[in-house]
């Protein structure tokens, strides 16, 4: 940090297992990664290239090669694995995931119906090639899922080999784990949280109010994901009690 404040609270550091920052990259230019990583990179953990942008990326390796020499993680987004899937081109997906260099695999069925099962198995699979992160609920807002069946897909997607479970969101913060208006869940969200525990699930939360809502409730190192590029800065602050929603929240307490 710049200069010293009291009673800030203590924030994981880099390479971080708890407290990540995973941010969605929708078609950064290889420039804007340079000038992102320049000013976000010490908050930032993993990087996601959204949906299937990797596709029609001019000059993907060179901007692979960027995140790269910056150490930093990138994968393609879920919605490529269930892309490839659709089309019988698993095993072409992971040969595109070793040429590109891509450590970390998502495995998602936000869009495509997968018997779990077999969701699992094919994590199993890519735990051999990759860190994998598994995605958990649907794209699709009205297709509703219990909290039981939450957690036992979270739980079966761990015990697999996902090294985290995403709770899907979606890039607008409008499905999975929130109504269409972007609130969240609140129900589902604590009762998932009595059986996963809260440093193995990256919950995808574009929007503000979504992030001040698991600050507070699972605290500054709360593992947060599809944070747009321009809020990492934002968000770090935001997180140790540095802006004003969460302004109260550490003071005489760290």
């Amino acid at each position: 940090m710049n200069y010293r404040l009291s009673q800030i609270p203590e924030r994981t550091q880099q390479p971080r297992t708890s407290g990540l920052t995973m941010v969605m990259d929708k078609g950064l230019s290889i420039n804007q990664v340079k000038d992102f990583l320049s000013v976000a990179g010490p908050h930032v953990d993993i990087v996601k290239l959204g949906f299937g942008t990797s596709f029609v990326t001019p000059n993907l390796k060179e901007k692979l090669a960027v995140y790269r020499e910056a150490n930093m993680p990138v994968y393609f987004g879920g919605t490529l694995f269930e892309a490839f899937l659709i089309r019988n081109q698993f095993d072409d997906y992971v040969e595109v995931c070793k040429e590109y260099g891509v450590s970390y695999i998502e495995v998602s069925d936000g869009s495509i119906t997968i018997p779990h099962a077999e969701k699992c198995g094919y994590i199993e699979k890519l735990t051999q090639y990759a860190t994998v992160l598994s995605e958990v609920g649907s794209k699709d807002a009205a297709h509703i899922i219990p909290p039981y069946k939450w957690i036992e897909l979270m739980r079966a997607e761990l015990e697999a080999g996902s090294s985290y479970v995403i709770a899907e969101a979606r890039e607008a913060g409008n499905v999975g784990i929130y109504r269409g208006s972007g609130e969240v869940r609140e129900g589902l969200v604590q009762e998932i949280l009595t059986q996963i525990p809260a440093d193995k699930i990256i919950w995808e939360a574009p929007q503000k109010a979504q992030q001040l809502y698991f600050l507070e409730l699972i605290g500054c190192n709360v593992n947060l994901g599809n944070i747009a590029p321009n809020e990492v800065l934002p968000l770090e602050a935001m997180r140790i009690g540095l802006r004003g929603d969460t302004f109260h929240l550490y003071l005489d307490k760290a």
